[in-house]
């Protein structure tokens, strides 16, 4: 589920990316508080957009970027953060990250010089770390002036995707045909450590216990890596020790692992949405929210209010659909955003 298909090909060039004003240009805003959603489009197609959501008024607004700007966002929108005042959103397949104003939606700057860039994590208003999915290495760059300022070297790892900071430690999972955590020291900008677990895995959180969690995907059958069952650990940070791991049926999908505000809950797609405390010592047997036919693609969960989004991919091919629900599991919303939703941003 987790975006295998994106393929290594010619990217898009950063010259091209950055033409704004192309098209006509609408004035448009977005209000104190929303949730932008990443929509990945089809690859290869440029089809990519953003959308906003306003939680007061429950209506939202889709494909923002291009309306602000007067330009596509680009080929596949992989994820969104939003920093210091400033929303830095990662399009995949086109090596660039763009740096809108949330409230306006306008670009203001962008990184250049990736090659298929994936997640952001601030370190600080100093330095920032962009991982990648085809480059053995982690892009290091000063938020101040969105240049690159140097690399950390991941060896043979080429496929790095989210990260979580304990201390002055930065993890970051490594996805395609890899089985590593690696421990990053934000003091050297350098890989000190790695925490083996299961087959790709596919995300990180941390909860309000210190306790790092991590899905693993388990690969796919006849992958030249191997494949096996899917699990969730729950790894202590400090001695970079696995405490538990929780083992899913062998023909189970987990991913999307999210946490809740107070880190007090998780939750991941598994078909259905599953929640469990992270104090509990098995994993669910009743879903949050039951699969009615639907492509569960993204997860989140809104850190002060608790609802939950989940993202429908459809069919991959039209426009997908949002559902809001609430802490308890009940439908409050649901709205259409753009073709795959996958990634979310709260402001």
């Amino acid at each position: 589920m987790r975006r295998w298909w994106i393929i290594a090909l010619p990217l898009l060039t950063a010259s091209a990316c950055m033409k704004m004003g192309g098209a006509e240009i609408e004035p448009i805003g977005s209000t104190a508080h929303g949730l932008f959603i990443t929509c990945e489009g089809n690859f290869m197609y440029g089809n990519a957009s953003l959308s906003y959501y306003d939680m007061e008024t429950r209506t939202v607004e889709n494909r923002v970027f291009r309306r602000a700007n007067g330009a596509d966002l680009g080929d596949v929108a992989q994820s969104m953060t939003i920093f210091d005042g400033r929303g830095y959103v990662v399009v995949n397949n086109s090596g660039i990250v763009f740096v809108i104003d949330p409230d306006t939606f306008k670009v203001t700057a962008a990184i250049e010089g990736l090659t298929s860039p994936r997640y952001i994590h601030f370190v600080s208003g100093e330095k920032g770390y962009i991982t990648d999915l085809y480059d053995p290495r982690i892009a290091v760059f000063d938020p101040r002036t969105n240049q690159l300022t140097g690399y950390i070297e991941t060896g043979s790892h080429s496929s790095t995707e989210q990260m979580v900071q304990w201390g002055d430690y930065v993890f970051a999972n490594c996805w395609s045909y890899d089985n590593k955590i690696l421990v990053i020291d934000t003091r050297t900008d350098s890989v000190v450590d790695e925490i083996e677990v299961g087959i790709q895995p596919t995300s990180l959180v941390l909860d309000c216990n210190d306790k790092l969690w991590c899905i693993t995907d388990g690969g796919y059958a006849a992958s030249p890596y191997g494949h096996e069952a899917p699990s969730l650990y729950r790894i202590d940070p400090s001695t970079r020790r696995i405490e538990r791991q929780f083992t899913f049926a062998d023909d189970d999908s987990p991913s999307e692992l999210a946490v809740n505000g107070d880190g007090s809950r998780i939750y991941f797609i598994n078909d259905d949405i599953w929640s469990m405390a992270v104090t509990a010592e098995n994993l669910p047997v009743r879903p949050f929210v039951a699969n009615v036919g639907t492509i569960y693609y993204g997860l989140t969960v809104d850190p002060l209010r608790g609802d939950v989004y989940v993202a429908d991919a459809i069919d991959y091919q039209q426009p997908g659909v949002v559902y809001r629900y609430s802490s308890a599991g009940e439908e409050l919303d649901r709205f259409e955003v753009g073709i795959i939703p996958g990634a979310f941003c709260f402001k």
